[in-house]
């Protein structure tokens, strides 16, 4: 009997309006487990090579894992997966709320969609039924708007909705897929695939709770996670002060990206960071199903005539970071709205601020000007100027359209030089964690098939020889027993950032939250993993070293995938601004080395078992991992 997953997927063909539902083995669910590591294997099997991501061949799918909708902190999570408009490579995606447990709730493990309707639509699943519905009088509206009308239409205000807004209808390159209106698959631009297929929504609501094998180890678990918070200061301070507690101690250790990441130092970090919100703008705390975390901002706040609304959330760190000290700007009321015309329009904060930061040095340089930006000064500093252009952006109305095409494609149209401004991997613009102060991060985001990612990984803060004896002593579980420190480059540095990924790899495909199950500072640890698994499928002969597994099969998947796409080593670069030194404060002058960078890369490649040469998976280390299928 299987446990804890629905048994059932559901394939959608908006060709020809056909809903499919597909009952795989249990051996399928061993081997693909959920998430990411099933979405890969759908895109592999029905998206042919050199597909169009913004065509009908181009296969996105969403799903869940055996944990999902269960009791217990950390699981209601969702990944959507597509070949990415942004890269060109493999896209990839997670969000939490309560859109994730529902699915499972209405009886199914994943949604595998193909082809493109004529006209808009809709999709409403309902306790194991499936039904395509007209959605023409739902384009072109926000997020908070759509989902009210479908509340209204299909009569039930408890219904959960996967969205995309304006800016993914108007294939927006980084345009996200909403989900409460405020969660987002923000990542990779797959907001715009959904509007390539004239998709406007995913509407779900059930009755099918998941049954898990073990229920009483479930309540177990589930008991055990406060007593954990309470001992957990690290995770205790994410639930006050949301992801924003970052700020203040990344800008204390020159860490927080400032002026299109110039420099490590935001002098008005303090004025942005989480205990500011928390004391100033913070309306409530809000949380996904079933955590006891409650990370999640909710503020409520103005700025300028502009009015934020808690029915949108509230803004995170790297929210905080792309659009307030990337762009020189410390008004945290105005990040507010930047966030919340994000997630009304639907678009990945990250790569929407970063890319105005890259216009604002453009600007700064001379290489743009007020007839190009629309009569917008678009300087470093200006909140006034910034929102003006996100909301072009967002809408892509003039030089707006221009930057809708994300930083990588914009400096190609824009020339002169432009592209030396360009922080980004692969065409993903960089999150805000330094790899110049965390030296791992520069093999992961050079590397990480998608783009650069911050999130998967952990960060070598955490595996320095100072470190909590907690934390070292998880992270020992991997095979992780030598820490290293901060500006170490070496071998082991390398096998940290390497057996750390496959661990979060895995927790993309179980769609576990990595703030909670994570490897080290988080609310529970590897054993805990195991024995969630254990009890969730009731495979009882799971280990740690198969699910590390697993989470290298999921990323070797991803680097094949790129392969045929033809992208490989000479895709796996860092910008030129992180070997350039920085401005100011205690990292003034501080840099990458390029050849340091070039031997931590093919160690990496020696360790993952890919080819240096052209980074590609070897073909022994996809037959052993299960992957005799695939061909590069």
């Amino acid at each position: 009997m299987l446990h804890g997953f629905a048994g059932k997927v559901l394939h959608v063909d908006l060709n020809r309006g056909a809903l499919d539902i597909e009952e795989p083995p249990e051996h399928f669910y061993r081997k693909y487990w959920g998430g990411s590591l099933m979405g890969l294997y759908y895109l592999m099997q029905s998206t042919p090579a050199g597909a169009d991501p913004l065509g009908p061949d181009n296969t996105l799918t969403f799903a869940i894992s055996a944990p999902t909708g269960l009791a217990v902190s950390g699981q209601s999570r969702a990944t959507a997966v597509a070949k990415s408009p942004l890269t060109g490579c493999v896209g990839d995606s997670q969000a939490g709320g309560f859109w994730p447990a529902e699915l499972k709730f209405a009886g199914f493990d994943a949604i595998v969609i193909r082809g493109a309707a004529p006209r808009p639509v809709y999709l409403w699943i309902h306790d194991g039924q499936a039904e395509l519905r007209d959605a023409a009088h739902l384009w072109g509206r926000i997020t908070g708007e759509t989902q009210a009308a479908i509340h209204e239409e299909l009569g039930d205000p408890k219904i959960e909705v996967a969205q995309i807004g304006p800016a993914g209808e108007k294939r927006v390159r980084f345009a996200a897929i909403m989900n409460m209106s405020n969660r987002a698959h923000g990542r990779t631009g797959l907001g715009a695939v959904m509007g390539s297929k004239n998709l406007k929504a995913i509407a779900i609501r059930g009755k099918l709770r998941p049954k898990a094998a073990d229920p009483a180890a479930i309540a177990r678990l589930a008991k055990q996670g406060p007593v954990e918070m309470s001992n957990n200061a690290s995770v205790a301070t994410l639930g006050e002060l949301g992801t924003a507690n970052a700020m203040l101690s990344q800008n204390g250790a020159g860490s927080q990206p400032t002026r299109n990441y110039t420099s490590g130092i935001f002098n008005q970090a303090e004025a942005i960071s989480g205990e500011h919100m928390h004391d100033t703008i913070l309306k409530e705390r809000d949380t996904c199903f079933a955590c006891i975390v409650r990370c999640k901002r909710v503020v409520a706040t103005e700025y300028k005539g502009h009015k934020v609304d808690p029915f949108y959330g509230g803004p995170e760190y790297e929210t905080l970071s792309c659009f307030g000290s990337y762009c020189g700007i410390g008004d945290l009321n105005a990040l507010a709205v930047a966030h919340q015309l994000c997630a009304q329009y639907g678009a990945d904060t990250m790569s929407a601020g970063a890319t105005l930061a890259f216009a604002m040095e453009c600007f700064e340089k001379g290489l743009i000007t007020v007839e190009d930006t629309d009569g917008i000064e678009l300087r470093f500093g200006d909140a006034d100027a910034m929102l003006a252009m996100l909301e072009k952006m967002l809408k892509r109305q003039g030089f707006g359209d221009v930057l809708a095409e994300g930083s990588a494609r914009a400096a190609e149209i824009i020339g002169k030089g432009a592209p030396d401004f360009v922080v980004a991997v692969k065409g993903q613009e960089l999150p805000a964690h330094m790899p110049q102060t965390k030296r791992s991060l520069s093999v992961i985001y050079a590397t990480n098939p998608f783009g650069a990612d911050h999130q998967s990984s952990e960060h070598d803060t955490l595996y320095m020889p100072k470190s909590p004896p907690r934390f070292l002593n998880r992270l020992s579980r991997l095979g992780l027993t030598s820490p290293q420190r901060p500006k170490d480059m070496n071998e082991d540095k390398v096998r940290f950032a390497l057996l750390t990924q496959y661990s979060y790899s895995m927790l993309d495909s179980l769609t576990l939250c990595q703030f909670v199950w994570g490897p080290s500072w988080q609310l529970y640890g590897p054993d805990e993993l195991v024995e969630l698994v254990r009890a969730a499928t009731g495979w009882e002969d799971v280990t740690l070293e198969e699910i590390q597994q697993a989470g290298a099969r999921r990323l070797n998947l991803m680097r094949a995938f790129n392969a045929r796409e033809g992208i490989g080593r000479d895709r796996d670069t860092l910008p030129k601004r992180l070997f350039e030194p920085l401005k100011g404060g205690r990292t003034d002058g501080l840099a990458l080395d390029q050849q340091e960078f070039e031997t931590a890369l093919n160690q990496y490649y020696t360790l993952a078992g890919w080819n240096p040469a052209t980074g590609a998976p070897l073909r022994e280390t996809l037959d052993a991992l299960g992957l005799e299928w695939v061909n590069l």
